[in-house]
């Protein structure tokens, strides 16, 4: 029997590795963040090199899949003024691979941050007594030293002068950018052995280092899995995941963006123009949106991309699952960006009409994508009273019914469909069966936490309710012009004192709409009349 996989497993040496990355040949896609590593992690990596320690596998994708690709950047550091089409892209090993470069490949200092994360440069070098001598702690060969190449103590005073060649070899101290240089390490080379009193004494030291040391770098190999061509750009996200060690989970924004920027098109700066445009301050309707995610709206674009292609025939799945983002291509993107905007304003703009003024009381933020969705595949059909009565409905089942909470791609790609074909004259969608409310969940619904609780504050409000002192009726305007908010009826401290239940006197039923400054009349008017 065959196997069947989609990588290769091999061993690269060092110095290829670096000089691949020199010449552009292998790069970074264009979603891998930027250069984070410390100097006393640069330091441990070359001390693991000289020891001929592991150091991890690298994991790489090779390029030229016409339906994977990614704008690609070469490793910080690297002259890019002949850049060339990388044949592979680093996935996994970016900040061994640039500290690896920096510090063992380029003439200048490295760019790096010490313990307090403060930004510094340095240049590393072997101690060659210390690198020679059993019995010093590895730790200890490898220095860091400033930009200047002097390392002062206390007071300023000197301890450690590499300023120049000289110097350097006067204190022993080899440049590690040198290693993989002949021609800079035989210069190198000859400074130290031009004192003629201590030539016997340097040459054997060097004949230790040429034997024992310059081998670990020079022959040091690494571990390289390449992902083959075929590899799908779903599970290039996937993989990249698994083995990124930097704690924060790669988006499908980021992995859209570097793959529309191999088209010549920023992802990036259009959706922030659209985000701009969405959350605009001064348009009393963009406060509902005011949480709104790139990803919720690459989801939305999704849920159009793939129903428009399954009405014209093409037999896809309405769905906006990370596959299906992944999946989308630049036209799809230009043709419902635009639209989706509008379709995102225009739900901001229906749900004002229930009485949901602000992202702080939208009981579901994800029910925020199919109702965008909704609004753009309807069009003028939505300013139907009849029509958005129903959206209406199909909104507060999804609401009082708590059904937009926890996983929800299935429901909400189910929910497009279902609610424009009800609207035109289909069955009622499954979450208008599938609602339910039991009257004693009026009683568990303590907090914003709940968005049936979050429902109901704005159901109270649309149904006409009055603030009590001023016996205003609850608009868009008394709402932020009274500071609006949940308050209790009866206050806590009257209802502790009479030995009332927390859990009665802190549900929704003792909960209502009120200004703050009835909120703060009513706990005075009770202690004084009650």
């Amino acid at each position: 029997m065959s196997t069947i996989t989609t990588f290769d497993s091999t061993v690269e040496s060092l110095l290829d590795l670096l000089e691949s990355i020199q010449e552009c040949r292998t790069q970074l896609p264009d979603f891998q963040r930027g250069w984070v590593w410390d100097d006393e992690r640069i330091r441990n990596l070359l001390i693991s090199v000289s020891l001929s320690y592991p150091i991890g596998a690298v994991m790489m994708l090779q390029t030229g899949n016409p339906n994977v690709r990614f704008a690609s950047r070469p490793i910080e550091g690297v002259d890019n003024v002949n850049q060339v089409e990388p044949e592979r892209l680093i996935l996994d090993g970016q900040q061994r691979l640039t500290a690896l470069f920096q510090s063992l490949k380029l003439k200048t200092p490295v760019a790096t941050r010490d313990k307090r994360d403060k930004a510094i440069k340095r240049f590393y070098y072997i101690d060659i007594d210390k690198m020679l001598d059993p019995n010093v702690d590895r730790e200890e060969t490898i220095v860091s030293v400033p930009e200047d190449r002097i390392i002062r103590g206390p007071g300023g005073r000197v301890v450690l002068d590499c300023s120049d060649l000289e110097k350097e070899c006067e204190a022993g101290m080899l440049p590690v950018n040198l290693l993989f240089d002949p021609a800079g390490l035989l210069a190198w080379q000859t400074r130290y052995f031009s004192d003629s009193t201590k030539i016997a004494e340097r040459s054997l030291k060097w004949q230790k280092l040429m034997t024992d040391v310059f081998p670990r770098f020079q022959q040091y190999q690494v571990p390289v899995i390449m992902l083959r061509k075929p590899t799908p750009k779903e599970a290039v996200c996937q993989v990249f995941e698994n083995v990124n060690t930097g704690g924060v989970s790669l988006t499908v924004f980021e992995l859209l963006t570097a793959t529309f920027a191999a088209e010549d098109f920023k992802l990036r700066d259009d959706w922030e123009e659209k985000e701009a445009k969405l959350k605009r301050s001064g348009e009393i309707y963009n406060k509902v949106l005011a949480d709104i995610s790139n990803t919720d709206f690459l989801q939305a674009v999704a849920l159009l991309a793939t129903y428009n292609r399954r009405k014209a025939g093409d037999g896809v799945a309405v769905s906006c699952k990370r596959r299906d983002i992944l999946q989308l291509t630049l036209a799809d993107y230009q043709r419902w960006a635009d639209r989706v905007t509008e379709g995102f304003i225009q739900a901001a703009q229906f749900l004002h009409e229930q009485h949901v003024f602000s992202a702080r009381d939208l009981p579901y933020g994800t029910q925020l994508i199919p109702l965008a969705a909704i609004f753009v595949e309807l069009g003028k059909e939505a300013h139907n009273v009849c029509v958005r009565d129903r959206i209406a409905r199909w909104y507060w089942c999804g609401v009082l019914g708590e059904l937009y909470g926890g996983a929800t791609e299935t429901r909400i790609a189910r929910d497009v469909v279902e609610v424009v074909e009800w609207i035109r004259g289909g069955a009622e969608p499954t979450t208008v069966w599938d609602a339910h409310f039991a009257a004693d969940r009026l009683f568990t619904l303590r907090t914003r936490n709940s968005a049936a609780y979050k429902g109901l504050h704005a159901l109270l409000m649309r149904e006409g309710a009055w603030d009590f002192l001023s016996g205003v009726p609850i608009d868009i305007q008394t709402y932020y012009g009274e500071s609006i908010d949940i308050h209790h009826i009866f206050p806590r401290d009257y209802c502790e004192k009479r030995g009332i239940e927390k859990a009665k006197y802190d549900c929704i039923m003792n909960k209502t709409p009120l200004s703050y400054k009835t909120n703060r009349m009513i706990g005075v008017m009770l202690q004084v009349y009650i």
